[in-house]
C-alpha cells in the first residue's frame, strides 16, 4: 500500500474517533454501559488468537496516543489463547453503546464471470470512478447511469453477464471476477455517486411484493431475475451507485480491502457505523437467531446501509456458499465495543 493510502486510512480512523466524541456530546442521553468480561456470553470459548491476528492487521492505523502502546504490546503477545485473551482483558473494557437489540446482517465477496470487453453475453458494465467525481458531491443517479449517462467514456472496468450481479457486487463493495482469458480480477470500492442508499428490500415490502420476514438477498435476486423489467425498475429505486477499482496487490488467500485500506478477515471483520464504533476497535458479537455467533471481531469496514449504534455487517467470506449464508443473516442480539480502559470510562462522561 502506498504511503498516501496509509495516510488516508489513518485520517478515516482519527476522524471516526472524533465523530464518536461529537455524537456523545450532541446526544447526552445516549446510553453507555460498562461491563465486565464475565458478562460476555461465550467469551471464554472463543478463539482469541484469531481475533488478535485480525486486530493486528489494522492496529497501526489507529492514530490515537492511547492506542499506540496497546498496539505495540499486541505485536509481542504469544500465540496461545490464554495469552491472547489476557491481552484483551488487561488493556480493554467492554462497553455497550446504545440499547440492544442489535441488528446483524452479513456480507461476502462475490465470485463472478466477466469479460474485459463487451460481448453478446457480457453486456452489463461495472465502472471506474469518473475523474470529475468529488467526495461529498452528488453525481448521476443509478437510473441515469444505467440509461447511458457514462456511455462512450471508456470507464468500463469489466463487463458482467447479469445485471443482478452488478447490483449486488455494488452492495458488497468488492469481488472476484473470473475473466474469459482465465485470469481473476479483484475489484474494490472506489467511491459512490453521493446519493443516499435506499433499501430495495424495504421498497418490496412497501409495494406488497414481499413481507419483511421474506426479504433476503437471495429472495430479492430471484424475484428480479424472474421479473426483469419490473426488477430493473425496482433496483433503480436505490439511487446510490458504486464505482470500482482494480486491486492487483492481493493474493488468492487474502480477503477484500476494507475501509481501513487493508485486507479483511473471514468471520473476524465487521462493517460498522464509524459515528459510533471506531474503525480498528475490537467488538464482541452476540448474534442470536438460527445460527448464533459469539465471537470477537474487529471493526475494519463500513457500508452505506450500516447505520446506528447497535448495527454490524459480518464478513462471511468469499464465493457462493458464503453469499448464501450472508444473505440469510438478519438477526438480533447485542454488540459490545472494547475500548482502552480510560477511553471506555471517559465515554460515561464525555465532558
Amino acid at each position: 500500500m502506498s504511503q498516501l493510502a496509509i495516510d488516508a486510512a489513518e485520517m478515516r480512523v482519527a476522524s471516526g474517533l472524533l465523530a464518536i466524541a461529537v455524537a456523545l456530546m450532541a446526544s447526552p442521553s445516549m446510553s453507555v454501559e460498562v461491563l465486565d468480561f464475565d458478562a460476555l456470553d461465550g467469551w471464554y470459548d472463543d478463539n482469541h488468537v484469531e481475533a488478535l491476528t485480525a486486530f493486528l492487521r489494522t492496529c497501526d492505523l489507529i492514530d490515537q496516543p492511547d492506542w499506540a502502546p496497546i498496539c505495540a504490546v499486541a505485536a509481542d503477545v504469544p500465540q496461545d489463547d490464554a495469552s491472547a485473551r489476557s491481552f484483551f482483558e488487561i488493556f480493554f473494557k467492554p462497553i455497550i453503546v446504545g440499547k440492544p437489540p442489535a441488528l446483524f446482517t452479513g456480507y461476502f465477496e462475490p465470485e463472478l464471470d466477466g469479460s474485459p470487453v463487451q460481448t453478446g453475453r457480457f453486456k452489463y458494465p461495472i465502472y471506474r470512478r469518473p475523474p470529475e467525481l468529488k467526495d461529498g458531491t452528488v453525481f448521476h443517479s443509478r437510473e441515469a447511469i444505467e440509461n447511458g449517462a457514462l456511455d462512450g467514456r471508456g470507464l468500463e472496468l469489466a463487463w458482467l453477464d447479469d445485471p443482478v450481479d452488478v447490483y449486488f457486487l455494488q452492495v458488497q463493495g468488492s469481488g472476484r471476477i473470473r475473466m474469459t482469458d482465465g485470469t481473476v480480477m479483484r475489484v474494490g470500492y472506489a467511491g459512490a455517486n453521493g446519493h443516499s442508499y435506499r433499501s430495495v428490500g424495504h421498497e418490496m415490502v412497501r409495494r406488497g411484493t414481499l413481507t419483511m420476514d421474506e426479504v433476503s438477498a437471495p429472495g430479492i435476486a430471484s424475484w428480479v431475475r424472474n421479473n426483469p423489467d419490473a426488477g430493473r425498475d425496482l433496483l433503480q429505486t436505490n439511487p446510490s451507485y458504486v464505482f470500482f477499482r482494480k486491486i492487483g496487490t492481493l493474493t488468492a488467500e487474502d480477503g477484500p480491502i476494507g475501509a481501513m485500506g487493508r485486507s479483511i478477515t473471514t468471520m473476524r471483520s465487521i462493517a460498522i457505523d464509524p459515528k459510533f464504533t471506531p474503525l480498528g476497535a475490537p467488538v464482541w458479537i452476540e448474534k442470536d437467531g438460527k445460527s448464533p455467533i459469539r465471537s470477537l471481531m474487529i471493526a475494519q469496514d463500513t457500508g452505506g446501509a450500516i447505520k446506528g449504534m447497535q448495527r454490524a455487517d459480518l464478513f462471511i467470506g468469499t464465493g457462493a456458499d458464503a453469499g448464501t449464508l450472508a444473505g440469510h443473516i438478519k438477526d438480533g442480539g447485542r454488540m459490545v465495543l472494547l475500548l482502552p480502559i480510560d477511553r471506555a470510562y471517559a465515554m460515561l462522561d464525555p465532558d
